[in-house]
């Protein structure tokens, strides 16, 4: 059997591994697809310092870019050649962070033309994330095509959402948020945020923000404070896990997946975990969002690619290594972490 070269989370806390494993062939609906760049992100950290849902060795990362290289049978939308972008993790032979990995064709996009793969590659893991836990932790209606009518509560306000959005960020990231339409933004160092985001609604309704996704899924950090903004009836939507204490270099992670036991929640709130890797439960999402929806957003720039820092590293394996230990460092704000597969020039 042939095999490739693939980086490995060999053990909790230790250093990633070069390793080669097998190139599985594409099956029914699969496809091979030479991997180019590859997109760390927070689950990452999750699991090489915290063992989140994890069996070691474990190939890293779940979002890549790519060419398509091999086609397996009853494969009908995608050909040899095509550049695609798509998030994956079911298996080792869909993680990100190896020279080749086997895909189906429902886990993959085109790449439009005009973005290159460093920018497509940023946009997989958050957009699944995202139409996942709004439609389904938020019940939001989000239909595809897009109606010529907006859907029912399009203007409620909400902390990340329709038309009447509400965000929180550090003020280095305020301008960037007000170039997406955010009706309000707020620093989340602010001591007094919560007063502060209460006094700007000035409901009319209740409850007077109905809809709430925290990305962060920090006991301290978000969970606690919205449990304050979070009165009257809303739904609460946690990315998991919960990071009871996140991991640094000196300690390692405390997790828990139950976001309503970590903060006192007034007994009206829906408190819901975000469990992005079950959107295949979605009939429609499991044919359409990533083929269909997400290169066609892109394309049309009704979703962007986040902004990029492009790691370096002499190896491949450098490059892995050095993209954890920035997140461990916690030395990335409003960006992705973004690097090359293979060794040598492009």
């Amino acid at each position: 059997m042939a095999t490739h070269a693939a980086i490995q989370m060999v053990a909790q806390r230790q250093p990633l591994q070069l390793a080669q494993v097998p190139t599985v062939e594409p099956g029914d609906g699969e496809t091979l697809v030479k991997v180019e760049w590859v997109c760390s992100t927070p689950l990452d950290l999750h699991q090489a310092d915290g063992g989140l849902g994890t069996t070691y060795p474990n190939i890293v990362g779940d979002s890549i870019a790519g060419k398509i290289m091999k086609l397996g049978p009853n494969v009908e939308n995608l050909k040899v050649g095509d550049k695609v972008f798509g998030f994956g993790w079911r298996s080792q032979k869909e993680r990100a962070a190896q020279e080749y990995a086997t895909y189906h064709q429902n886990l993959l996009g085109k790449i439009p033309s005009g973005i290159s793969y460093q920018e497509a590659v940023t946009v997989p893991n958050n957009f699944v994330t995202v139409f996942h836990a709004l439609t389904k932790d938020l019940d939001l209606p989000l239909p595809w095509p897009q109606p010529e009518q907006a859907p029912e509560r399009a203007s409620d306000p909400i902390l990340y959402g329709y038309t009447n959005l509400i965000g929180t960020a550090s003020k280095a990231h305020h301008a960037e948020l007000k170039s997406f339409d955010a009706t309000a933004v707020f620093d989340y160092r602010d001591p007094d945020i919560v007063p502060h985001i209460i006094a700007a609604i000035k409901p009319s309704q209740t409850p007077a923000i109905p809809f709430i996704l925290d990305c962060i899924g920090s006991k301290s950090g978000s969970i606690e404070p919205i449990s304050k903004i979070a009165q009257a009836g809303p739904t609460v939507a946690v990315l998991l896990p919960v990071i009871v204490r996140d991991s640094t270099v000196e300690e390692v992670p405390i997790y828990d997946m139950d976001p309503k036991s970590h903060a006192n929640w007034a007994k009206d709130v829906t408190v819901r975990g975000v469990r992005t890797h079950f959107y295949l439960q979605d009939e429609f999402f499991a044919t359409h969002l990533q083929p269909v929806v997400m290169p066609y957003m892109l394309e049309h720039g009704i979703v962007k690619p986040n902004r990029q820092r492009v790691v370096q590293g002499e190896t491949f394996r450098d490059r892995a290594q050095n993209a954890l230990d920035i997140l461990r460092r916690k030395e990335v704000s409003g960006e992705r972490l973004v690097w090359r597969v293979p060794d040598g020039e492009e």
